[in-house]
């Protein structure tokens, strides 16, 4: 995906991007195949393929959910910021907060908050299922999202503990996405959640199957949700 076909297929989408934005989308790409030289952030670094599966990809959640309000979102286990950081660079009124894990990676995000001046962003060092614990963040977003961290049973674990009640879970998946529904069902139920909305794309060029997830956060979720660091993984609910 050239630059040009990045700009020409949002603005189909009816996203316009100013050239600042398109300037930060630039300042992106450079840090991160400068910084992915020192630390393992990604695999994709020619510039045609980051703008088409990471930019692009993260961007498409857009397509199916209104973030022209205002929101604030929780994006669980970012790595190099995808999906929120090009959401919020696309639009710039949203207040993000990424938690992830790896401390490296959450100098490298901080880095990039600063060269690409963002406002409303915060990284929170932490395991997921600590900080769905914690009520400072439990359950006060509007919006939580999940870029292809863990399947359906395990994300749901993770994410739908931080969405408000009336809130949103958003997970971006590629192919597959039908049987970890089936599996992620009850998980999905228990946490307090309910699908609302499968929408299936493929990826421009390379026609890779896409899936985005919304689901809806119904009632409060269990407080003994998340258990404890590792345990969703290793005994998902079922």
């Amino acid at each position: 995906m050239t630059i040009e076909q990045f700009i020409s297929m949002l603005t189909e989408k009816g996203i316009h991007l100013s050239p600042q934005q398109l300037k930060q989308f630039e300042t992106y790409y450079q840090m991160l195949v400068e910084w992915n030289e020192k630390m393992n952030l990604t695999a994709i670094t020619e510039q045609s393929e980051v703008y088409l599966k990471h930019f692009f990809d993260s961007i498409s959640a857009s397509f199916y959910f209104d973030f022209t309000q205002p929101l604030h979102i929780c994006d669980v286990g970012a790595g190099a910021g995808f999906p929120s950081i090009p959401i919020k660079i696309a639009f710039p009124h949203l207040k993000v907060t990424i938690v992830d894990s790896l401390n490296k990676r959450i100098h490298f995000l901080e880095h990039l908050r600063e060269q690409l001046q963002l406002e409303n962003v915060q990284f929170i060092h932490d395991r997921a299922e600590t900080f769905g614990q914690n009520k400072q963040y439990r359950e006060t977003y509007d919006v939580v999202t999940a870029r292809a961290v863990a399947r359906m049973s395990v994300l749901s674990e993770l994410c739908l503990p931080l969405a408000k009640t009336g809130g949103y879970f958003i997970a971006m998946k590629a192919a597959n996405a039908k049987e970890e529904l089936d599996s992620g069902k009850k998980a999905i139920s228990i946490l307090g959640g309910k699908l609302e909305e499968v929408h299936s794309f493929k990826l421009p060029f390379e026609e890779s199957e896409r899936n985005i997830l919304i689901i809806k956060k119904e009632k409060q979720t269990p407080k003994k949700y998340p258990r404890k660091p590792g345990m969703p993984n290793k005994a998902p609910i079922k």
